[in-house]
């Protein structure tokens, strides 16, 4: 069949006024079934006016291709170039692309590809490369909601260091947000050892790490430098970003004793490991006399471990508020150890403030009542039970992790909400989350997963000297 009558329309269209006041519209669609008939096209080679040739990097393989110019210029101007004045076009691609060539240009047919995750990246690489734009940002979105799927070697490191190549900083922040938030699973990986040199310098600058405690990222990050041996200067910047005033004193004792990397790198990171002993030897409000508190070094990041915070599950969360206490640490420093907050956190799955709130009444019915109260959102508030202690040179900062999704057991860190410290409820809570649905992406097995995190923030009350 010639391929001009291959590409005929197969819709039909009768509108109004083509057919009379008393006349009606229907829309004919066969679009699957010329969808079909392009792919066959593909397949059997008919009509078929292009032959593209692949070869596959540090190989003899050629894959031959028999296509369609129109349907490969359409949306591919780097294709309208290489075709304007030749019919046969020779292609290098690497091993991982060559392999997926047919499947790539089958999108040009019928417009679909579905996408594992070790595809993913040269998929990108053959849309970037060839201008397929829409095919580009669809693999790219791909990959930014596949950052928690399951993968045997891990694949979140791999995809942050090919965007970085790549300069796609949008993709790039998403892999470095659920990294950070996700570290304690990370370490735990083959893919801790992958980590480049910039990507470890960037995830310890931050404070918005999750893992159980700073001993484990000390732990993990001397791992990483015996594995991958870094120049001396990377190493001393990467030591020198751990905040050894969040490590107890016993602890440092120990890592001073038992590490090769400190032992070897001891004078790099000296002056820290002495500032550290005296923040725990110190009152707060002393040290804080005399050193800056103000750093980074003395922020606590979002620490797992039982003193900062408690996990808290709520089953069947649209049902009725919850309430829930528990206690932490009054601060980091080990002259604080001894000294334990209790928090009350409150959760309504459909609070309304007291302006929109019904007036149950004889002139209300229950119908409007209950629409109305349908009309709440998700709240969360977390305050002090101890509000008349003085807690003079330190505030706190509230932090809330959802888990979102389970893959081997372990629960996946995707949203997180901090409560700015003038404030005791979570902003914005899960706005869009649908409580009621039990395949929402918030909940698992239609439970709700927080963990709630007191990260207490010392400040000076009298300038340092």
């Amino acid at each position: 069949m010639p391929i001009s009558q291959t590409l005929f329309s197969l819709s039909f269209t009768a509108h109004k006024s083509d057919l009379g006041s008393d006349g009606s519209s229907a829309l004919i669609n066969h679009s699957s079934m010329l969808i079909h008939r392009l792919q066959e096209l593909l397949q059997n080679g008919n009509s078929s006016d292009a032959t593209l040739k692949i070869r596959t990097t540090n190989s003899d393989e050629v894959k031959v291709i028999h296509a369609h110019q129109l349907l490969l210029t359409l949306q591919s101007d780097v294709f309208e170039g290489l075709l304007s004045n030749q019919s046969v076009v020779n292609l290098q691609e690497p091993a991982d692309c060559a392999v997926l060539f047919e499947k790539f240009i089958r999108y040009f047919y019928c417009g679909e590809i579905s996408v594992h995750l070790s595809q993913a990246v040269p998929l990108h690489r053959l849309a970037s490369k060839y201008h397929v734009s829409a095919l580009q940002k669809g693999v790219a979105e791909y990959m930014k909601t596949h950052l928690a799927s399951e993968s045997t070697q891990g694949h979140v490191v791999g995809w942050y260091h090919y965007a970085m190549r790549i300069r796609d900083e949008s993709l790039q922040e998403s892999c470095l947000q659920f990294l950070a938030w996700n570290l304690s699973t990370v370490i735990s990986s083959s893919e801790w050892v992958t980590i480049s040199d910039d990507l470890m310098v960037s995830l310890l600058q931050r404070s918005d790490l999750v893992l159980h405690n700073e001993l484990e990222l000390f732990s993990a990050v001397e791992e990483w430098v015996s594995k991958n041996n870094p120049d001396v200067p990377v190493i001393e910047k990467v030591l020198r970003s751990i905040r050894f005033p969040m490590i107890s004193p016993s602890q440092l004792f120990h890592i001073l004793k038992q590490s090769t990397v400190l032992t070897s790198y001891n004078n790099a990171v000296q002056d820290l490991l002495f500032q550290a002993f005296q923040f725990h030897s110190a009152s707060p409000l002393h040290f804080a006399k005399y050193f800056d508190v103000n750093c980074s070094m003395f922020i606590p990041r979002n620490y797992l471990s039982s003193s900062w915070g408690s996990q808290w599950i709520i089953n069947n969360p649209a049902r009725d508020d919850r309430s829930f206490s528990f206690q932490t640490q009054l601060g980091p420093s080990n002259h604080d150890f001894n000294k334990k907050i209790t928090w009350n956190a409150l959760f309504s799955p459909r609070w309304l403030p007291v302006s929109m709130r019904p007036v149950y009444s004889e002139s209300v019915s229950g119908t409007s009542q209950s629409n109305r109260l349908d009309d709440g959102k998700p709240r969360l508030v977390v305050t002090s039970a101890m509000s008349g202690l003085d807690f003079a040179g330190v505030t706190f900062q509230k932090t809330v992790l959802v888990g979102v999704r389970r893959q081997q057991g372990k629960v996946f860190v995707k949203h997180v909400y901090s409560i700015h410290q003038s404030t005791e409820e979570v902003s914005d809570f899960l706005v869009h989350a649908d409580l009621q649905k039990r395949t929402s992406e918030y909940l698992i097995d239609n439970s709700l997963h927080f963990h709630i995190i007191i990260k207490p923030i010392y400040h000076s009350l009298i300038k340092a000297k």
